[in-house]
Formats: C-alpha cells, sequence, structure tokens
C-alpha cells in the first residue's frame, strides 16, 4: 500500500465528503438533516460514509479502538431481552443504534484523515473556524430579522429550521436566534464540546489556531447571551468558565493560584448577576423546579422513563431495549406523576405528555437517561469503562484530561444526540494526546 503524502490537504476524492462534513458541523437544525431524536444532523451520517469509503484503513483504526467497535454489537445483545418483554420499533430502533454508529464514524475518520492519510490538519481547522463564523452571522441576521421585523428573512428561517425558534409564534418559546443549531440550548455542546476541547489540542502546535479559537468561542457566547438566545448557554459558559479557570491554574505555584482565587471569584459574581438578570435563571432559583416551563419539562421527561426502570426492576440491568424509550415512559407514567405532585409540579402537561409520546416521538433530552433506560446499568457501565480506560491509558490522569471529561459528562445531561462530536473527540483527542498546564491539581 503506498504511503500517504504528509500534510496534503486532499488525498483523493473521497476527502471531499470530509470537508463536507466539517462544513456542516454547525447544521445540525434544518429541514435538509436526517431525523434524530430532537435533531437533525448530517455530519454524522457524512463522517460514517468516509469512514465506509475509507475501509482499507479501518483494520489499522480498530486495533487503537477496539473495545469502542464493539459496543453497537454488545449494546444489541443487551436490547434482546426488552426487544422480547416489550417489542420492537424498528424506526426507533434505528435512531437510536444508527446515533451510536454515527460517533463511531466521527471517531474513526478523524482518525483516518489525520492519523493515517495524514491530511493538511491546519486547513481542516481553517474550515472549521470559518463555517462556526458563518453559523454566528447566521444569528446576528436572525436576531436583526427579528428586531426589524423583516418577515421575508424571518419566513425563510422558519422553514429552513426543523424545529423553528425564530418566528415569535413558535411553540418552544420563539423570537430567539438559533444560529443553524436544532434550539438554542444546543449553542454550548458546539462551543464547549468541540471548539473548547480543540483550542486545547492545538496548544503545543499551534498558537495562531489557540488565539482563533478561543476569540470565536468568547465572541460567540457572549454575542449569543447578548441577543438572548437562550439560558442555557448562560448556564454552560459559567460551567465551562469555571473549568477553565481550574484547568489554567497551577494550584502549587502561589502566583498562579492568587490568580486562579481571583478568577473563581470573577466567576461567582458573573454567577450571582445571572440569577439576577436572566428571569428564568432566578426563578429556578427561587421555586425549584417549578420555577421555569423549560427546565421542569426536562425533569419529567426523563423522570417518566426511569421510572419505568423501577416498575421493571430487571431492566435495570439491561435496559428496555434500544428504541424502547416509549415503553419506559408508558410504564412509570403513573410513578412518575404521583412524584410531581408530591412536590406541588404541575402534572397535567407530564400526564398528557406520558400519554401520548410514541415511539417515533419521544425524547429525553438527556443522552445518560436514554442510555441507562435503552441499555440499562449494564449498558452504560460498559460504556464508561471503556472511555475511563482510555483515558488512563493513553492520556492518564493529569487536569486537561480530567477537566475535559468532567466538561463532557456535563453537557450530555441535557442532551441526547448520541451521534454528537463531543465524546468521540474526547476519546481520540486522549489518543492523540493534549499539552497539560499542569500535572497536578
Amino acid at each position: 500500500m503506498t504511503m500517504p503524502v504528509p500534510f496534503r490537504f486532499l488525498q483523493d476524492r473521497s476527502d471531499l465528503v470530509l470537508v463536507a462534513a466539517i462544513a456542516l458541523l454547525p447544521a445540525d437544525g434544518t429541514v435538509l438533516g436526517i431525523y434524530a431524536p430532537f435533531w437533525t444532523p448530517i455530519s454524522p451520517w457524512l463522517f460514517l460514509l468516509y469512514a465506509v469509503l475509507n475501509r482499507r484503513y479501518l483494520p489499522t483504526v480498530y486495533h487503537r479502538f477496539r473495545p469502542f467497535f464493539w459496543l453497537p454489537a454488545l449494546l444489541m445483545v443487551l436490547s434482546i431481552p426488552g426487544w422480547i418483554a416489550f417489542g420492537f420499533h424498528t424506526v426507533a430502533m434505528l435512531e437510536s443504534l444508527l446515533g451510536v454508529l454515527g460517533a463511531l464514524g466521527c471517531l474513526a475518520s478523524q482518525d483516518i484523515a489525520v492519523t493515517r492519510k495524514q491530511l493538511d490538519w491546519r486547513r481542516l481547522m481553517h474550515i472549521l473556524i470559518a463555517v462556526y463564523w458563518v453559523a454566528l452571522a447566521v444569528g446576528v441576521v436572525q436576531w436583526l430579522a427579528i428586531h426589524l421585523d423583516v418577515k421575508c428573512v424571518v419566513e425563510y428561517f422558519k422553514h429552513l429550521m426543523a424545529r423553528q425558534y425564530v418566528d415569535s409564534d413558535s411553540p418552544w418559546g420563539g423570537g430567539r436566534p438559533q444560529f443553524l443549531f436544532a434550539e438554542p440550548s444546543y449553542i454550548g455542546m458546539h462551543l464547549f464540546g468541540v471548539l473548547l476541547p480543540l483550542m486545547w489540542m492545538m496548544r503545543g502546535h499551534d498558537t495562531v489556531y489557540v488565539r482563533r479559537l478561543r476569540e470565536l468561542i468568547v465572541t460567540f457566547a457572549a454575542m449569543a447571551v447578548l441577543m438572548g438566545a437562550g439560558t442555557r448557554i448562560v448556564l454552560d459558559a459559567l460551567v465551562a468558565l469555571a473549568i477553565v479557570v481550574v484547568e489554567r491554574t497551577h494550584w502549587r505555584e502561589f502566583a498562579s493560584r492568587k490568580r486562579g482565587v481571583v478568577a473563581m471569584f470573577g466567576v461567582t459574581v458573573l454567577g450571582a448577576l445571572s440569577l439576577l438578570l436572566d428571569n428564568r435563571l432566578g426563578s429556578i432559583a427561587q421555586e425549584g423546579m417549578t420555577g421555569d416551563g423549560s427546565f421542569y419539562a426536562r425533569i419529567w421527561q426523563s423522570l417518566g422513563p426511569l421510572m419505568g426502570l423501577l416498575r421493571h426492576p430487571w431492566t435495570l440491568l439491561t435496559g428496555y431495549g434500544a428504541g424502547n424509550l416509549a415503553d419506559a415512559t408508558h410504564a412509570g407514567a403513573a410513578d412518575a406523576v404521583d412524584i410531581l405532585e408530591s412536590f406541588d409540579g404541575g402534572t397535567a402537561g407530564p400526564a398528557g405528555w406520558y400519554a401520548g409520546v410514541t415511539h417515533e416521538t419521544m425524547f429525553t433530552m438527556s443522552a445518560w437517561t436514554s442510555f441507562l433506560v435503552e441499555f440499562g446499568i449494564i449498558g452504560l457501565g460498559l460504556l464508561c469503562a471503556m472511555v475511563l480506560r482510555h483515558v488512563a491509558r493513553t492520556a492518564g490522569w493529569h487536569k486537561t484530561a480530567i477537566c475535559w471529561l468532567i466538561l463532557v459528562v456535563y453537557l450530555y445531561i441535557q442532551f441526547e444526540g448520541y451521534a454528537f462530536y463531543a465524546l468521540p473527540l474526547l476519546v481520540w483527542g486522549m489518543q492523540r494526546g493534549i499539552k497539560q498546564t499542569t500535572y497536578t491539581c
């Protein structure tokens, strides 16, 4: 086999698929994408296609990431008891397992392109940074159209987005820019699940891209907050900022520790100001889970299927099976409503949703909830064990690795798309090695 020429932008025509996948990373909410629970991405399927087109490299990639390649088969085996007990629902099952394959395709594509084919990663980074600036510009255009009442622009995005938030009549809280994302709350997934880790990976390789990524992240987050895109970006930005402060501070050096303490105090002040200035955060702080309708919905959307696990205790081990989230929800609906009622929460909305949800419309908005309910403690435990073992064997337990891992765990609490890029990027980044600021906490 001919050895790849180092640092060429394109080795063959299949690399155009990779370029398209990178260029479409922010476009995960348009009608042009393929439906997955609560988002319509394009890039995961292009990454999967790219891996198939370059299948001659897959044996080497398999050798480097062997446990993860076995995960889809293991999840199918774990699903068999649930399929036998509750039924086999083809569309929902495919959405679930294809999501896992999409994440695996993302992992394989990164390794094929950069490690095996040795494509010019700087050119790829240039494309990635440019498309996220375009996504930000789209959000600005949406915000201006909303506030200047430019109806033709609002109507365009109303029909372009699969689940639109631009029109003021949107049932999900309209009058907000959503950029090209499935919903405004996914901003943090991209900024802190993709761009921030890439910035960490660039350290020691290219300071120019470190600076460019930092400028993009800060500008995007600040503009999203100022344009009122949503409450979650405020919370995500505060969490990410606190993690960044911890990650970059040398706590055993007095001068650095002093700067770190001051920075953490600043984060605390920003958090307090957010509670005062953001009505939704303030309401949650004062009234708890019922203080905000969206926050409350995220709780009861997960509570129903989780109670379904307790209704059939054996499912705690193997889950309800891929695609059977709705079965778990129906089983746990009555118990979930009773719990919500005991906390003086509204039950009409949750009860109606539990009763009406189908296998094709079910979602939890939490990857950890969905994965646990579908594949049980065994499935979730296998995934966590694979990731933790991989981190320990490749990067080691230095501070940057720990901070990155914590950030990824946090982000998936309110995002359930298995095919998203944050987790495969973490796995691949640990294999490639990242330059940490310090080895001790």
